[in-house]
């Protein structure tokens, strides 16, 4: 298919960065993100000077971008700071894009950074949130969410369509598996199905293995128009599609358990990229927990409503198999410091780069990206690509 979408291909991310990523004891959240940008614009082979725009979001802090602005010495003509959760920095490259078309500004610094294993603590942030949104129906009944509800999703597609708990695990072993090609992944030490169906039991049917880890780290992207993108350092990964969907706050909110915003969101990049589910080479899914990447290949269309399950089966989405998820080991096994969707770009640009060492997947010239915020919430898809695919 082909697509006139004036946003496709018009910027690209140059630099990336990351920080303090697993355990950053002893550093604050807003050192490692400031490492983080710093280490994204050298790698643009820009200066700070040429930063006049600053997207990030915040689990923490209500005015994230005036901090950073302040640490970092910007002069920027151009802020914002969109929060809709972890699928946020997805979203922010559609917003930085427009910024960017518009004449704005010419070097956009999107940024995160948390250390919520060493620093502040997963109750602290949960009060934070009911403080902002007191009102929430499901308060009262103290549900241990995140879990709880992503295991309400977990239980209605097992209910629905017949999924199992070893096909859930299936996803939590081929994430270890990548994670054991990746360095700088946190947890690396291989696991079997046995491991995840053996593992304590967190929400029913989910266990440990099924959730996401919860360490520290910080990421950072910059992104320009393509044309300065061509004369820098390395390879551009053009923005060539992004679309977005929000379908609910709360979980007994949610339309169907079993079908998420992705289906639309995926629909809205693919027809600004101008491409489709067999054009994509790798993926890159918010893996907050197993059920996720099981919903979201359903509802980006690489297989049918119910078929996640199965599709997984056999090694398909690891080392070797026919569709590579997540070649870092995702949040399961590789870094998930509150918001993951700044992790997904990154890995995203190194393997379009050829940069992934032992994980690199043969061709990734495109890369799908999804972000999920909240609890199934707020689903964002971004479709990067090489130079062959602006084509």
């Amino acid at each position: 298919m082909s697509s006139a979408h004036s946003l496709r291909g018009a910027a690209a991310i140059a630099g990336i960065g990351t920080a303090g990523c697993g355990d950053a004891t002893g550093r604050s959240e807003i050192e490692i993100t400031v490492e983080a940008c710093r280490k994204a614009v050298a790698d643009a082979g820009l200066r700070m000077s040429d930063i006049d725009g600053l997207i990030t979001a915040s689990m923490t802090s209500p005015m994230p971008t005036l901090r950073i602005t302040q640490e970092l010495g910007l002069d920027t003509t151009f802020v914002d700071a969109t929060c809709v959760g972890g699928s946020s920095f997805l979203l922010h490259l559609l917003v930085g894009a427009m910024a960017l078309r518009s004449g704005i500004c010419s070097a956009v610094l999107v940024c995160y950074g948390s250390t919520q294993r060493s620093g502040v603590r997963r109750s602290t942030i949960s009060a934070y949130r009911e403080a902002v949104d007191p009102d929430l129906y499901e308060l009262p009944y103290r549900p241990f969410n995140p879990p709880t509800a992503y295991a309400l999703a977990a239980a209605r597609h097992m209910h629905e369509f017949g999924t199992t708990r070893a096909q859930l695990a299936e996803v939590a072993v081929a994430a270890r598996r990548w994670a054991g090609l990746n360095p700088e992944a946190f947890a690396r030490e291989p696991i079997t199905i046995e491991d995840v169906l053996g593992a304590r039991l967190v929400s029913d049917p989910l266990g440990v293995r099924d959730c996401c880890l919860v360490t520290d780290g910080a990421g950072a992207c910059v992104l320009v128009a393509a044309e300065r993108a061509a004369d820098l350092p390395h390879p551009p990964a053009y923005v060539l599609g992004v679309g977005a969907a929000h379908t609910h706050r709360q979980i007994s909110s949610m339309p169907d358990l079993t079908a998420t915003g992705a289906r639309r969101s995926g629909e809205r990049a693919y027809a600004m990229a101008g491409l489709g589910p067999a054009d994509i080479d790798l993926l890159q899914l918010y893996d907050a927990f197993t059920i996720n990447v099981i919903l979201f290949l359903e509802d980006l269309g690489f297989c049918r409503k119910g078929e996640g399950g199965a599709f997984v089966e056999g090694g398909r989405i690891g080392p070797g198999g026919a569709l590579p998820v997540n070649t870092n080991g995702g949040g399961l096994s590789c870094v998930h410091p509150g918001m993951y969707g700044m992790f997904l770009l990154v890995e995203a640009v190194r393997q379009i780069r050829g940069e992934a060492g032992e994980r690199q997947v043969g061709r990734a010239e495109t890369v799908l990206c999804h972000g999920n915020g909240s609890v199934l919430s707020s689903q964002v898809t971004a479709i990067l690509g090489g130079r062959s695919a602006l084509a």
